[in-house]
């Protein structure tokens, strides 16, 4: 684990990229963290140290140029953990192709195949460990 990017005693907050930020709570955020680094290209700008549990309330992560933040369910404090659902992480790209295999090659699931769609842009969609659904989006280029 990159202790580096861990935030200190003053808790200075890092720069929020993005109008709207999804805040996923995934069982083992510390892990998912780590895996979106390999299948996502993810720089972990701070994080929460673990408990004693394995758990952090907190990281904050940069994907695609936008924060995204994690966090480990809390069930002991009125947060359990609720499976991913009615949503999709959208990530508009200019290098699908690029961002399509690493995804795979990190071991997300394919649940759309990568191809031109009806509105005219090359989109497809995993799945990835933590049941967390991904979109990709790239205009075709010609």
């Amino acid at each position: 684990m990159d202790t580096s990017a861990q935030t200190n005693d003053k808790q200075v907050a890092s720069p929020v990229r993005g109008g709207v930020v999804a805040y996923l709570q995934l069982d083992g955020a510390m892990k998912a963290a780590e895996y979106y680094k390999n299948a996502l290209g993810a720089e972990i700008e701070s994080f929460h140290p673990v408990d004693d549990q394995g758990r952090t309330m907190h990281i904050h992560l940069y994907i695609n140029g936008s924060s995204v933040m994690l966090c480990d369910p809390y069930p002991d404090y009125g947060h359990p953990l609720e499976k991913p659902q009615a949503f999709t992480m959208m990530l508009p790209v200019d290098d699908i192709d690029f961002w399509w295999k690493r995804a795979v090659d990190a071991g997300m699931t394919v649940e759309t195949e990568l191809q031109v769609m009806f509105w005219g842009d090359r989109y497809g969609q995993v799945r990835d460990p933590f049941g967390v659904a991904w979109a990709m989006n790239a205009p075709v280029k010609g």
